[in-house]
């Protein structure tokens, strides 16, 4: 099961790589998942708000420069018959991309549907043009669209698969061309409800996609292929000495994933840890790279530390209540606010008489403090970090918590949270002070010669 993600794909030479990396890496019985060509749903997207303001000339103009992409490397890549094919399967797309603009409707539920169809394109559109590359390259394929594969309800931009349907599907579409000898090749991000409208599964969901896929078909591995060498230490924008982690358990990668660490999805490890699957993370513009594993055992290193990953653009409520004390139910209605508005809360930590938690998602902000107001008194921190380290043994090990503080003793920590996994400690701070503290503790614990931290702990705790 492989994986190529849009920077992968993003040119002629790119693709000419990818088909070496299919026969070389793909093994006897290969599937394949593409993303969308680099920049082609953001073009997508772009056309829809566009169009949404009554400009839908404006709107195909900056699509169609994203489509002659596709048709470039067609020219370069496939015969003249093939070529021609493919220009007539992007003639298509533009007419249909075309005709939902002009029908785009005002109210937002169907318009959300809308975007989900128009988005679909950029995958459609990559997996047939892989489909043909890697055919020109002599690997037999068969270009599939996702939507008869993965199945999900339908709240459109962010929907959920649903696992029985997609197994099932996924098997009935696909084993048949792989016990035909043909390579499978689907667009990832892209499924498809019950009753047959596209939805999608949120940005950067071609990883899940490949998940879902590889866990249906029980595969040996999964192949995430993206531009960088494996899961790094640190984000390498902020760290430039951020180096590949050979070996994660689903436990470290899942919470490297959530908190920021931009190789992953978060939700791709899910669907491989059911089926005990290893995840391996590879750079397709160094193939020979040894990348990460991620698999179910852990691996405790001596200085236990792994990863240090962050988040920005978060925001700190903190709801505070003397009809806490010795009361049940309290925590109920407070998170019965959040799944009102589908609100997401990453970090949560309690007192005798407060909760503090984080948001990402603030779109209902308003809405959500009008309904927190009678429980409490409520509090607002914007423009706060979330700093997450990473690595199996944290807990167990003696001394972390006090180096990793110690780093940033002069920078304000306004809410810790440790215990609810045991292999992440996190913390939030001002937003403007987290690039410091990550390229602190990067420096504390990967480039200087490890202090003692405690004992050695064996794998298992």
């Amino acid at each position: 099961m492989l994986k190529f993600g849009g920077t992968s794909v993003a040119d002629a030479g790119a693709f000419e790589r990818v088909a070496t990396i299919v026969r070389m890496h793909g093994g006897p019985r290969p599937v394949v998942v593409v993303s969308a060509l680099a920049g082609m749903t953001d073009a997508l997207l772009a056309s829809v708000t566009t169009a949404a303001q009554a400009d839908v000339g404006r709107a195909r103009q900056s699509v169609e420069g994203q489509l002659d992409r596709h048709r470039e490397v067609a020219r370069r890549l496939l015969a003249r018959e093939e070529a021609a094919s493919f220009d007539a399967t992007v003639a298509r797309a533009r007419r249909e991309i075309v005709e939902l603009l002009e029908r785009l409707p005002t109210e937002w539920e169907a318009q959300a549907a809308l975007r989900d169809e128009v988005a679909s394109h950029g995958e459609r559109l990559a997996a047939s043009l892989l489909a043909a590359t890697l055919a020109a390259a002599g690997l037999p394929t068969r270009a599939v669209d996702a939507r008869r594969c993965i199945v999900t309800d339908e709240a459109h931009g962010q929907a959920t698969p649903l696992a029985p349907d997609t197994e099932r599907r996924t098997r009935a579409e696909l084993l048949p061309l792989l016990d035909g000898g043909l390579v499978p090749v689907l667009g990832g991000y892209i499924a498809a409800a019950r009753r047959g409208r596209t939805t999608t599964l949120g940005r950067g969901g071609s990883d899940y996609t490949a998940a879902l896929v590889g866990a249906a078909l029980r595969a040996g591995e999964i192949q995430i292929w993206t531009d960088v060498s494996g899961v790094l230490t640190a984000d390498p924008r902020v760290v430039p000495r951020a180096r590949p982690i050979p070996r994660l358990s689903y436990a470290e990668a899942a919470e490297l994933a959530y908190f920021g660490a931009r190789v992953l999805h978060p939700k791709t490890i899910q669907p491989a840890m059911e089926q005990r699957i290893p995840v391996r993370i590879c750079n397709s513009r160094a193939p020979e790279d040894r990348g990460t594993v991620v698999t179910a055992e852990p691996d405790v290193q001596p200085e236990t530390v792994k990863a240090i990953a962050h988040k920005t653009g978060v925001t700190v409520l903190q709801i505070t209540s003397t009809g806490m004390l010795g009361a049940y139910g309290f925590l109920r209605a407070l998170f019965e606010v959040f799944d009102r508005y589908r609100t997401v809360v990453d970090v949560v930590t309690t007192s005798e008489v407060s909760v503090s938690l984080t948001l990402e998602d603030v779109r209902s902000l308003p809405q959500i403090l009008g309904e927190l107001r009678p429980l409490g008194d409520v509090s607002v921190e914007p423009e706060r970090a979330i700093v997450c380290v990473v690595g199996e043994g944290l807990r167990t090990t003696p001394g972390i918590a006090a180096r990793i503080f110690t780093t940033v003793r002069d920078i304000n920590v306004s809410l810790i949270s440790q215990g609810a996994s045991r292999v992440n400690l996190t913390f939030v701070i001002a937003e403007d002070r987290v690039r410091d503290a990550v390229r602190r503790l990067h420096e504390a614990f990967f480039e200087r010669e490890p202090a003692p931290v405690g004992a050695a702990v064996e794998p298992g705790g």
